[in-house]
């Protein structure tokens, strides 16, 4: 079987079996009261049309499906341990997708969310998806491999904050299920076409990621009929175990959701700051910011998407690990600058619970 092929079947399974059960996800949520509620930060349409919260079945499912089907492909493996990899990034997906289910009909508090993600990044580090070394930007080497200690904490570091940060985006239709997209997209170009030798098996997930998450969004672009809820955290599983899986493309991540994740950390900053707890949720984040000025929700998600995949692109462009961590900083700085004038314009927003 050709790689085009390869590509075109996982691909294409994983949006189908994510446009497959969008129906069931939206008749299940308002069949057993999962469903969105105005109230605290919520005030979008799709709060008070009282939409499914439960599509993260489709994005759970169309994901895993093409991932197990693309094990049985006749393509490269590079990898000695992808087996390893795989199967803890199955088994942390399924922790973090069972942890979202719950959240959404039973409104889990912060404490339990996060000892599921805890969990998930724990069995993903147990099975090999861990950060060893990072490259260089100055002389373009990689770093020794990291005591087992540090390696352990960075890798939980990062794969909280990855769910974290997705979980916090997931505040406007369209918007997570969107950046998850490009991110996937600029995973997938790199590992099939800019490494030697192209990371073919490895490739296959970020298509399934991909076609999860367009098959998805296809049912959540604004004005949405369905919203994603506890599967939020599910995706920043995904793209924080897929960054690391293949070589650690931590730098591609980093540049795609840069915008969210340097926005999360602001929030989890000022929520201390406050003597609030950091996993609160609140109207302070960008695009709720951007809402309350005067922006519409489809002129928000679109502006994302472009920042987003331009920066994104960028890593593509160049192998330069020095260019990277330039459009890197100069990057939090533009995100940086924003919120400062935003804080400007209205400094008054509401905090209070959510999920």
């Amino acid at each position: 079987m050709s790689e085009g092929y390869a590509y075109l079947l996982v691909f294409g399974l994983a949006l189908s079996v994510s446009l497959a059960l969008i129906p069931l996800a939206d008749w299940l949520g308002k069949r057993i009261g999962a469903v969105a509620k105005a109230g605290g930060r919520r005030s979008s349409e799709a709060d008070h049309k009282r939409l499914s919260r439960l599509g993260g079945i489709a994005l759970f499912g169309g994901f895993i499906s093409a991932v197990i089907a693309a094990q049985f492909l006749p393509v490269p493996r590079l990898d000695s341990y992808e087996i390893i990899r795989l199967t803890g990034l199955i088994l942390g997906s399924l922790i973090i997708f069972v942890g979202g289910l719950l959240d959404d009909l039973i409104e889990l508090k912060a404490l339990p969310q996060f000892l599921f993600q805890f969990a998930a990044a724990a069995i993903a580090i147990l099975f090999q998806v861990f950060i060893q070394y990072f490259n260089n930007p100055f002389t373009g080497a990689q770093t020794d491999p990291f005591p087992y200690i540090v390696t352990v904490v960075l890798s939980l570091f990062w794969l909280v904050g990855m769910m974290n940060t997705m979980n916090w985006l997931d505040g406007m239709d369209g918007l997570a299920a969107g950046v998850t997209f490009i991110a996937g997209t600029m995973l997938f170009v790199n590992s099939a076409f800019r490494v030697e030798p192209a990371q073919t098996s490895v490739s296959l997930l970020h298509l399934a990621l991909m076609g999860a998450s367009l098959g998805f969004l296809l049912f959540n672009f604004h004005p949405a009929r369905i919203i994603m809820g506890g599967g939020a955290p599910f995706l920043g599983y995904a793209l924080g175990t897929l960054s690391i899986i293949g070589g650690a493309k931590m730098a591609t991540i980093l540049l795609v959701v840069g915008l969210p994740l340097v926005d999360a950390v602001w929030q989890v900053v000022s929520r201390i700051r406050d003597g609030r707890s950091p996993f609160s949720g609140d109207r302070g984040h960008l695009h709720f910011r951007l809402l309350d000025i005067g922006f519409t929700q489809r002129q928000i998600v679109v502006a994302y998407y472009l920042f987003c995949a331009f920066f994104g692109v960028l890593t593509l462009v160049t192998a330069s690990q020095l260019f990277k961590f330039i459009a890197l900083a100069v990057m939090f700085l533009l995100v940086a600058l924003g919120f400062v004038i935003l804080t400007r314009l209205n400094r008054s927003h509401p905090a209070s619970s959510d999920k």
